[in-house]
């Protein structure tokens, strides 16, 4: 597996993080093939790391409401 080094990543936050200051995902554009996502209560803890093409479909599933219980 390949590290990328973060410490230059820009972070914004999920468009569906609430406003209150829980459940804040974070997401970083900057690196092209790998979509980085933490938690932005905690942004010096983990981070974990997606293939962009499988957090676009994951993205899409959600906006298209494919994954509610």
């Amino acid at each position: 597996m390949r590290s990328h080094d973060l410490s230059g990543a820009t972070w914004r936050k999920s468009s569906y993080s609430n406003s209150d200051g829980g459940a804040c995902v974070e997401v970083s554009d900057d690196f092209g093939v790998v979509v980085p996502v933490r938690d932005s209560k905690y942004p010096h803890g983990p981070v974990l790391s997606f293939p962009a093409g499988g957090w676009g479909a994951f993205v899409s599933a959600v906006a298209g409401g494919e994954l509610r219980a």
